[in-house]
């Protein structure tokens, strides 16, 4: 019996000493370099070359730091575990869209945050989107570029919530920023800008509510401006668009949409300045709802639009020099 104590004893400190060597082997910052290499530990004086070797080091929660300027990635990136990529200040943290997107998240629980960083895609190297969110609780996007990939710049397709701040998306096909699935995202000074569809695009799903809060940015010379839209007829969708320029788009500056008895489509719209575009701001469809005050509204085809929806105005909207000032019933609302 005494033997048998001793054994156990033994094997519960071995398993104790396992266990903190295996966790004192994962990093709370790794580091990468130019002239690293991914056969380092990813420290500070040993660093890693490539992404998929810092997020292999890097502890669940912790940081991974890009020191100087380069490409840190030969093909799509899989985060499975919350974590923050970030460039240090002065230095350009590349991460290419070759054969895919550049960043993948599809893990449940997870909070990642993008800092610093550029992401572009490789010339002939079939890359598709920049950043694409199917699971996860948080996406956090800060000082990025994310220019000219083929696909969706950002794409966020689950209930996370999501920031986005001081971050450009310019160039390419489809939308620049897609919001669906349940997320809620906030962005704040932002630049979206020469997208073939929308800038920025909220969808409304099956059973979800999908929200947008937009303030401060700029979303200018895309096919549409800021777009909400909903065909199913669960998938509610509320957007706010506030102290923005939405300027030379060339079918929409703002548009709520809710086809085919689809769920609500709320949008409010307030102190922006909406011009150069066919139509400035738009509501249609018997389930969009559009909320309008203070805009400046100049130079669009026609200034505000109403198709079936309901459109109210604060009545405090400069909408002036437009071919065709207002179309469809735009009812006036006391502010309360």
């Amino acid at each position: 019996m005494i033997r048998r104590n001793a054994t156990c004893a033994q094997l519960a400190l071995f398993t104790t000493l396992f266990l903190s060597a295996t966790a004192q082997a994962q990093l709370f910052r790794a580091y990468l370099a130019t002239d690293g290499s991914d056969a380092n530990p990813c420290s500070l004086a040993q660093p890693c070359r490539l992404l998929p070797a810092a997020l292999t080091a890097v502890v669940d929660g912790g940081e991974i730091w890009m020191l100087d300027s380069g490409n840190y990635n030969s093909g799509p990136v899989n985060i499975i575990k919350s974590v923050t990529i970030l460039a240090v200040p002065g230095a350009v943290g590349s991460v290419v869209a070759a054969g895919g997107r550049a960043i993948n998240i599809a893990t449940a629980g997870v909070k990642v945050a993008l800092r610093n960083l550029v992401i572009v895609p490789l010339p002939g190297g079939g890359g598709t989107g920049g950043i694409y969110m199917t699971n996860g609780l948080g996406l956090t996007v800060e000082n990025c570029l994310v220019a000219n990939v083929p696909d969706t710049g950002i794409h966020v397709n689950t209930g996370a919530s999501v920031m986005i701040t001081d971050t450009t998306i310019r160039g390419g096909n489809t939308e620049g920023l897609r919001i669906e699935g349940g997320a809620r995202a906030t962005v704040t000074r932002a630049t979206i800008s020469a997208r073939t569809n929308a800038g920025i695009l909220v969808v409304g799903g099956p059973a979800t509510t999908t929200t947008a809060d937009i303030v401060d940015s700029t979303v200018a010379a895309n096919t549409s401006g800021v777009v909400a839209y909903s065909t199913s007829v669960n998938g509610v969708v509320k957007v706010s668009v506030r102290d923005s320029l939405i300027s030379r788009n060339v079918d929409f500056g703002i548009l709520a949409q809710s086809n085919g008895g689809a769920a609500p489509v709320t949008l409010s719209a307030s102190n922006n300045t909406t011009s150069n575009s066919i139509t400035g701001i738009a509501a249609a469809g018997a389930g969009a709802r559009v909320w309008v005050s203070g805009n400046t509204v100049s130079d669009n085809g026609t200034g505000l639009s109403n198709s079936l929806a309901v459109f109210e105005s604060a009545g405090n909207n400069a909408v002036r020099n437009n071919t065709a000032d207002t179309a469809g019933t735009i009812t006036v609302v006391p502010t309360k």
